[in-house]
């Protein structure tokens, strides 16, 4: 199916920000959806993070305190009636629970029947905005005792017999090998595909984003290593190889296999080095890889209703994405990276961040790069 929407997987401070404005230049032809399941994964009722646990008042100023990964699905649904290709870009951990914690299926997803694109849904088990005979109702009216974000003696967000707790693990099936709380069956409507960033620097960016002055404006006041989001994406990757939704072909790298004439979906990742190197190239062999039109004047937005664009987009997620936010087009760097060698990075990272920080952010990358390296032995190469 050429027209499946894109879902562009990626981790945290990968410049993925920079790689969607390309996108964002064609809204005759493309949809994009930014980042929509942290809404759930962050604040709903169905939320895997611990991050605001202890701050219900953080997830009802975020607007987002009633989504769900149903409410997310049935968003994109409707992007897509609007005849464009749609183009999701959003971080892959918000879709796994944190921890290598085993996954089963986010209750308003569950036995939800529905197709990205098409007309038809049905709710056997949940209902979202509307009634239903299921097991749990969100935003909804329902016949049973079981409620979403409600008390009873068995439901699935993590109330039990009128104890709060936080929502996962969840009383749900699992299905075999998925590390997702996104039934396979969904995973097959969307083309996947990936960007990655060495962790020597998407590391101490994020890092950036959770201390003075910055965190003020993001509302992330701490920095968690489970956030890195790379073990995640390695498991979310490897599942969708094994089960056949990605390969074996891999873009750009025929020497890795998988004929020519292979059918599916081609194995697309995208290390952000090689795209700042060699943006141009990049760009057109990623249109290339999941079916879109490469134009050279996609990889410029300096005007003032491109930039609105951007702002109106990216403002759920403040001081995030301020460097995309002002950007004026993709380049191309004038000198690639200079290799540095471990302690000439660690000298870096005390002196921008000071000790304590730095020996989280060496923990932490140190930790990551297996999963990153094993990643880029994927990545296209132009």
């Amino acid at each position: 199916m050429p027209n499946k929407p894109i879902f562009v997987a990626t981790h945290p401070r990968a410049c993925s920000t920079a790689f969607e404005r390309v996108f964002m230049t064609q809204r005759d032809t493309i949809q994009c959806v930014h980042e929509p399941f942290g809404d759930a994964f962050y604040y709903g009722p169905e939320r895997l993070s611990g991050r605001f646990a202890d701050d219900e008042q953080a997830r009802l100023d975020s607007g987002f305190a009633n989504s769900t990964y149903s409410t997310v699905m049935e968003r994109i649904e409707r992007e897509a009636t609007e005849g464009k290709r749609v183009f999701i870009k959003d971080i892959d951990h918000y879709l796994l629970p944190p921890n290598g914690q085993p996954a089963s299926t986010a209750p308003s997803l569950l036995r939800t029947k529905r197709g990205v694109g098409t007309n038809g849904v049905t709710h056997e088990a949940n209902g979202v905005n509307g009634h239903t005979k299921g097991v749990n109702g969100v935003n909804g009216h329902h016949e049973t005792s079981g409620q979403t974000n409600g008390h009873s003696n068995r439901t699935a967000n993590g109330h039990t017999n009128g104890t709060s707790k936080e929502p996962y693990p969840y009383d749900t099936p699992t299905e075999p090998g998925n590390p997702t709380v996104m039934p396979r069956e969904m995973q097959e409507q969307f083309h996947w595909a990936f960007l990655i960033r060495d962790p020597h620097y998407s590391v101490p960016s994020y890092l950036r984003c959770t201390i003075p002055p910055l965190s003020e404006v993001t509302g992330f006041h701490n920095y968690d290593p489970l956030e890195a989001g790379y073990d995640e994406l390695r498991r979310h990757f490897d599942y969708l190889r094994e089960t056949g939704l990605i390969g074996p072909r891999v873009a750009t790298r025929p020497e890795l296999g998988g004929s020519d004439k292979a059918q599916g979906v081609e194995i697309c990742v995208i290390d952000a080095d090689d795209m700042l190197d060699e943006p141009a190239k990049t760009i057109e062999a990623f249109c290339g890889s999941v079916g879109l039109p490469y134009k050279p004047e996609m990889l410029c937005w300096d005007n003032e209703e491109e930039h609105a664009v951007a702002r109106n987009a990216f403002e759920k997620w403040r001081g995030f994405h301020n460097d995309a936010i002002e950007s004026k087009a993709l380049v191309q760097r004038d000198h690639k990276r200079t290799i540095k060698t471990e302690e000439e990075f660690d000298a870096e990272w005390v002196k921008k961040y000071g000790e304590e920080h730095a020996t989280l952010i060496r923990q932490t990358v140190d930790r990551n790069m297996a999963d990153y390296l094993y990643l880029k032995s994927f990545a296209m190469k132009v």
